[in-house]
């Protein structure tokens, strides 16, 4: 992201399609055609792992750090590759298309994909394609398909409650359910050959256009995972296979007790003794589909707030250092470029700043933090930000703009805005002036979410943190795709800009 440019946050599972959720077909490359037109170079996605209504459809909690959602393959694609008819796909009808229904989708999606493999699998062992791909990924495939059919076998319970043999990879039991169990692993298989062929196809549809796919990695991966259960060396587990500490941040303005998360804490030290391989095998695998990522909750790899298992709050836990410099040098060594964004937002420490710096990451601009009592010297305030950074409106974790200004804004908030940006009135389209002042900062990229490029409101909103339920649901309605209907929206607006301030 070396370019001064701008572009939009929008995950894919919030592109209207015929069948409920987003998806890497037909609406994707309208998609990648609309931010061409308006002269966008990035587009910038949440983590493509396996989500799960059991966890609140989180692409941000998954049962694999390199396995591809299901949820996102396109019908339309698997017709478009002679696999099934189009009579056969079965659009659904949506009582909603502004939001998702994924308990609706994942019985439609995992239908119709039962329905693909039965057509092909009779020829899978002679498919070309099928065989290097289940080759090059075997070093994490392996383990997925193992873990989603026994997860299925067990009723979809927790790992560590597995028969003892199970849990703990017994050699001939697990050989013994590849033998009873391979026509479901080959299918699972086949499931991540199609998330791939279809998402490579996407991005390199992108690419020729001169877009960008900006990506998004979680520091911590869920215990419920494949990646925990076949590599628990590299995690603090206790004897029974369970963490006896767990990820949080520590209490501060916002939160008097922290906030814990209870994700499983690396095993630092075992990791560097074995080179990082599993994180270069991450990382690889995450620019497999993206051309830049997102690291979130990059502090962590400063240091982490780490908390004994069995606490009811995050206030008891402790600093400790992370080998983030090792880390980073390995990358680079091993993958030459490692396009990097630090997710730096919050209370930020020296040594947090010098780990960016010493790799020229750049960090995060959020101007809805801008606007508090410290308006001067918020790092977030536009004559504040450096060069070498991303500035955006908002990001998926919060309140759109226009939603901000008109409901959570104090009337101080909103007044240091309007003077900020010169108003003397209250003005009516709040995001559209947030976007100006974005786009004529210094910081090289500027983001926007999709929703803060139309003005719409908090009903329009991606997630709330801490909320259980009616998250990750937003989509746009397929009439937004419409280039003339986009642009008069807030596309042509956001196209004018990029001209005016050079970052086309």
């Amino acid at each position: 992201m070396k370019l001064r440019g701008s572009g939009i946050l929008l995950h894919v599972s919030s592109l209207p399609s015929g069948f409920g959720i987003g998806d890497a077909g037909p609406r994707a490359r309208a998609f990648v055609d609309l931010l061409v037109k308006a002269r966008q170079r990035y587009w910038q996605i949440l983590p493509l792992g396996p989500t799960s209504t059991a966890i609140g459809n989180s692409p941000y909690s998954s049962f694999s750090a390199f396995a591809g959602n299901p949820l996102l393959i396109s019908p339309d694609e698997i017709a478009a590759a002679g696999i099934l008819p189009a009579s056969e796909l079965g659009h659904m009808v949506e009582e909603n298309p502004s939001r998702t229904d994924y308990e609706s989708v994942e019985a439609h999606k995992t239908a119709l994909l039962h329905r693909a493999f039965a057509a092909v699998e009779d020829g899978l062992d002679g498919h070309a394609g099928f065989k290097k791909f289940c080759r090059r990924e075997q070093h994490w495939l392996d383990d997925y398909v193992l873990f989603v059919s026994l997860k299925q076998r067990f009723g979809g319970a927790v790992w560590s409650a597995w028969p003892d043999e199970y849990r703990d990879r017994d050699p001939q039991a697990l050989e013994d359910w590849r033998n009873s169990s391979a026509r479901q692993l080959q299918y699972e298989r086949f499931v991540q050959y199609l998330f791939q062929s279809q998402w490579v196809a996407l991005k390199r549809y992108a690419n020729a256009k001169g877009v960008r796919i900006v990506g998004d990695m979680p520091i911590y991966v869920s215990f419920d995972s494949a990646d925990v259960w076949g590599n628990t060396h590299l995690f603090k587990l206790d004897e029974h296979r369970q963490p006896y500490v767990v990820a949080g941040v520590p209490p501060d303005f916002f939160s008097a007790t922290g906030q814990l998360w209870g994700n499983p804490i690396y095993d630092w030290q075992r990791h560097q003794d074995e080179g990082f391989d599993w994180w270069i095998r991450r990382i690889a695998r995450t620019l497999q589909h993206t051309d830049s990522v997102r690291l979130d909750h990059f502090r962590g790899f400063a240091a982490y707030w780490e908390v004994p298992a069995g606490e009811k709050t995050a206030q008891n836990g402790a600093w400790v250092e992370s080998p983030g410099e090792a880390l980073f040098s390995t990358l680079i060594k091993t993958l030459d470029c490692v396009p990097i964004i630090a997710e730096d937002l919050g209370l930020i420490t020296a040594d947090v700043r010098e780990l960016k710096d010493r790799f020229g990451f750049p960090g995060m601009k959020v101007l809805l933090f801008a606007f508090g009592d410290n308006i001067a010297e918020s790092p977030y305030i536009p004559h504040v930000v450096e060069e070498n950074s991303i500035i955006y409106t908002g990001t998926h974790d919060n309140n759109t703009f226009n939603g901000w200004y008109f409901g959570e804004a104090s009337n101080e908030d909103k007044e240091r805005f309007r003077k900020y940006c010169g108003l003397t009135m209250d003005p009516h389209h709040p995001h559209q002036h947030a976007l100006r002042l974005a786009m004529t900062s210094v910081s090289r990229t500027a983001l926007f979410p999709m929703q803060d490029v139309f003005g719409l409101g908090s009903d329009s909103r991606m997630n709330v943190p801490a909320v259980a339920g009616g998250n990750w649901t937003w989509r746009m309605r397929p009439e937004d795709l419409d280039k003339s209907r986009a642009f008069e929206r807030g596309m042509g607006y956001l196209e004018e800009m990029t001209r005016l301030t050079g970052r086309d």
